[in-house]
């Protein structure tokens, strides 16, 4: 049993990048399918499936890296809100991550979305992690 999926999903994705690899195959969950299509929508990701083959089912995840340096998309995923110490964001005092250069993934009332999202939409939410 995994006590924080999230946590292992951005690992698996950190350790995949860290090695080079072109895809990476995380367990599914509801909520890690719909950080993976922010991330593909914010272009962090080149693309994704999700495969019901199992009874929980798989995401692919295809990494982007830059096609001349092998840079990758995404530098840092860093957790922010854990199991032991929630952390919430009211429209107030919303993230901003690298001076508004990354983004703050947030499970909102009406979904997960970006902290930009949310600051339109006028709701705060539970930061998940910050992505640049």
């Amino acid at each position: 049993m995994n006590t924080d999926p999230i946590a292992d999903y951005l690992t698996r994705v950190r350790n995949a990048i860290k090695a080079n690899h072109r895809v990476v195959e995380i367990p599914a969950s509801n909520l890690k399918k719909e950080i993976t299509k922010v991330l593909f929508d914010k272009g962090y990701i080149a693309n994704y499936k999700f495969e019901d083959t199992t009874v929980q089912g798989i995401i692919k995840i295809a990494l982007k890296y830059n096609p001349i340096t092998k840079v990758p998309a995404i530098r840092t995923l860093m957790r922010i809100s854990k199991p032991g110490l929630r952390n919430y964001a009211g429209v107030e005092n919303m993230p901003r991550v690298l001076n508004g250069l990354g983004i703050a993934i947030l499970s909102t009332s009406k979904g997960v979305m970006t902290d930009k999202e949310a600051a339109k939409l006028n709701i705060g939410g539970e930061v998940l992690c910050h992505v640049y």
